[in-house]
């Protein structure tokens, strides 16, 4: 198994994939984050038309509130990386190698979800520091006061925050492996994915408020900002286990007894 993790780690450790996936990630979490704090005095500065203030941002929400704000792009971000990486071993071929070396399909699935969760944990550790990072350096100019940032109340938060956005990411991760083991092709699997959570999810959360409760994407979204008043932390934590396992399990079945080829 360890070997078949090292392997895994190998290719996501490529320059043309990792290097350009954490650049992106830096980029635009610093470019929220800093937003936020730029456009502090503006009626409407952060998502969906909503305003929060020097106040706010002063008071230990936000240590977090940049890192929370790109959840969601962490959360695509992994989906495209999980599903790319497994679909491709149908395009390429080379899936039938690994099991010259691993004959064992499922110490190859879990080896690889292993790795690609190593490296979602790699991609929210940066955008939490480059977020923090931001938000101090733009405190003063945005005169925010970061005095209970350094409180422990505050650090107990950002460890919540980061789990929440940790489970959140690796979320949709799967969802984008479930998807490359269904459809195996990355292209195919990576624009349902995306086309899914941007779009038609939120459209039925919206022209369908009774759906939103049962909306894979809103109840990922709802764990990474910890619940809300509407839908409980449990509630989606819940519910997203259950897709989750739900569609691994019926992609593992897939995966042993389908052919190696696309």
């Amino acid at each position: 198994m360890i070997r078949v993790i090292l392997a895994e780690l190998r290719k996501l450790k490529r320059r043309t994939l990792s290097l350009s996936t954490l650049a992106s990630v830096t980029a635009l979490t610093g470019l929220f984050t800093w937003l936020v704090y730029f456009r502090i005095n503006e009626p409407e500065n952060t998502r969906r038309g909503e305003h929060i203030s020097a106040a706010d941002l002063s008071g230990q929400v936000g240590l977090v509130y940049g890192f929370k704000l790109v959840a969601f792009l962490l959360g695509i971000t992994a989906l495209c990386v999980f599903a790319s990486q497994t679909a491709q071993e149908y395009t390429f071929g080379t899936l039938r190698n690994l099991l010259v070396r691993q004959p064992s399909r499922m110490k190859i699935l879990l080896g690889k979800l292993i790795s690609m969760k190593i490296f979602a944990l790699v991609m929210v550790s940066l955008s939490a520091a480059i977020s923090i990072a931001v938000s101090y350096a733009m405190s003063g100019t945005a005169k925010v006061d970061t005095t209970d940032w350094s409180t422990s109340s505050a650090y107990q938060l950002l460890g919540r925050t980061f789990v929440n956005v940790m489970i959140s990411t690796v979320g949709y991760g799967i969802f984008g492996m479930i998807l490359g083991l269904l459809f195996r092709s990355p292209i195919s699997s990576i624009a349902i994915g995306v086309l899914w959570f941007l779009i038609i999810d939120n459209l039925f959360a919206n022209f369908l408020t009774s759906s939103a409760k049962w909306l894979p994407g809103q109840n990922l979204f709802n764990v990474s900002e910890g619940g809300t008043p509407i839908m409980s932390y449990q509630h989606s934590l819940i519910v997203s286990l259950f897709y989750l396992v739900g569609g691994l399990g019926i992609v593992a079945i897939l995966f042993k007894r389908r052919d190696v080829a696309n």
